[in-house]
């Protein structure tokens, strides 16, 4: 994944450096012209300046004839050569060097004019001429320095505009290249992270029994071995729970069948009649033994559970007869706790697991009675709804709490309110029946406001079909 983003920013860095360098060069070109301008320039002012001093300086010479004034003409004229010197660095023309050569030796025929002793009015008219040759050369010179600038101007501008094309063109590659390898990143980046997200989606859910492989950049590759290393440990302690849970259930079993015996033989008068005193409290035995029978039972049925949650053996059967079924087998807890039933059930002929459906209306009936006061209500109601059917449990009990709802699902959460005189649970019922609804395709919820209890309200399709989707998603 770096070697693709190194992929993507190094044309654009070249490209970035390019145009710096470019804009420095045209930077730099235009700051020489304006120094080389402003100085040819002034030069030039300097250079009419001069020549403009030498003439008044000659003027005033031949007016009053004091040689004295050679000495001022001396110094305008150094101070014209040392221009003169100037521009002819400068300038660099072939008309400007003649220019300057021109001026060069009017200057000196002048000078050499001044040095006379004593020069006739000849001379002076002939200097005079010499002032104005000058100035002819100082004009052509500051000519020619401007067409040099011009030149120079016009060669800047088309240096910056060969440059603009040069970043165009490369703009008009780098952005479509640029935007290829951005997309091939992406989608090369795409498919490992949604592996990497169903595969943690899965982590959740606790499903470990799909291998976890991530193919794309090396660094994703190594999060997917990191990841496959936490599904095996994660494998191993859920393993670990089981083969505890089994074991422990396996030893718990043979003093509660003991127990159970020698309840039974107290009820049958083994040991000589009992009163009713005794006979209640030896029924209470009883109840209870069977209670932690059958939570012994979940528990040891519990890794079956989860290895065949998703595997529906699908069946056709009618409701009514299984539902009887349940609540025959329910009919000694029913009726010491002197619950009373409030059941609807349309005669409905479904396509299910009927194993399952049975474990789902035995969990739920049992969590009813379980949360149901003595003397209270349990509502069992089934009712077709489309190509679903709809089954509803609630009892009168106290209801759950708002805060319990996010985990009630949850695997051996056993919430924290425990009616009196009932044994803590395992807290696997309501679990295991998530799970078979999933793998009905069906969803449950909990509802408000119906009954005074919790009510738990079951969806699922009238003709369950096992799909590939459904094993996927529910194997644990």
């Amino acid at each position: 994944m770096l070697l693709g983003l190194a992929l993507i920013a190094i044309p654009l860095l070249v490209a970035v450096l390019n145009a710096a360098v470019q804009m420095r060069q045209i930077a730099a070109t235009s700051e020489k012209l304006v120094v080389e301008s402003v100085r040819a320039t002034r030069a030039t002012q300097e250079l009419f300046a001069e020549i403009a001093a030498v003439e008044r300086g000659t003027r005033v010479y031949q007016v009053l004839r004091d040689p004295k004034l050679t000495e001022s003409i001396t110094r305008s004229e150094s101070r014209l050569t040392a221009t003169r010197t100037e521009l002819d660095r400068h300038l660099r023309s072939p008309e400007a060097t003649k220019a300057l050569a021109d001026l060069a030796a009017a200057q000196r025929e002048l000078r050499d004019g001044l040095a006379q002793p004593s020069p006739t009015d000849a001379t002076f008219a002939s200097l005079l001429g010499l002032l104005d040759l000058m100035q002819d050369s100082a004009a052509r010179i500051a000519a020619t320095g401007n067409a040099q600038i011009d030149a120079e101007l016009t060669e800047l501008r088309e240096q910056t505009r060969r440059a603009q094309r040069r970043l165009l063109v490369q703009s008009s590659l780098l952005v479509p290249l640029s935007l290829i390898a951005i997309l091939a990143l992406t989608l090369s980046i795409a498919r490992p992270l949604r592996q990497i997200d169903r595969a943690i989606s899965e982590l959740g859910r606790g499903t470990f029994t799909h291998p976890i492989a991530v193919a794309g950049p090396r660094d994703l590759e190594r999060l997917g071995h990191q990841l496959e290393w936490l599904r095996m440990r994660l494998l191993e302690l859920a393993q670990e729970r089981n083969r505890f849970l089994r074991h422990m259930s396996h030893e718990l079993k043979t003093p509660l069948a003991n127990i159970r015996e020698g309840t039974e033989l107290l009820m049958d008068g083994a040991v000589g009649e009992l009163d009713s005193a005794q006979r209640e409290v030896t029924a209470i035995l009883r109840e209870n033994g069977i209670k932690l029978q059958r939570l012994i039972e979940n528990l040891l049925s519990f890794s079956a559970w989860q290895s065949q949650s998703a595997t529906l053996d699908v069946s056709e059967f009618r409701l009514r007869p299984l539902v009887k079924q349940v609540l025959e087998n329910q009919q000694l807890t029913l009726l010491s706790q002197r619950v009373r039933l409030d059941v609807h059930i349309d005669d409905l002929t479904l396509v299910a697991d009927r194993s399952k459906l049975r474990l789902i209306l035995e969990n739920l009936l049992s969590n009813a009675i379980k949360y149901s006061p003595k003397g209270g209500a349990i509502h069992l109601h089934a009712r077709a709804h489309d190509e679903n059917w709809q089954l509803d449990v609630a009892d009168s009990g106290v209801g759950i709490p708002l805060e319990e709802r996010a985990r009630i699902f949850d695997a051996f959460y056993t919430g924290q309110r425990v009616p009196g005189g009932h044994v803590k649970g395992t807290g696997i019922g309501l679990s295991v029946v998530l799970e078979f609804v999933n793998a009905h395709g069906g969803m449950i919820e909990i509802v408000d406001g119906e009954y005074p209890g919790a009510h738990f309200c079951v969806r699922l399709p009238q003709r369950a079909v096992q799909t590939e989707a459904t094993e996927q998603a529910h194997a644990a």
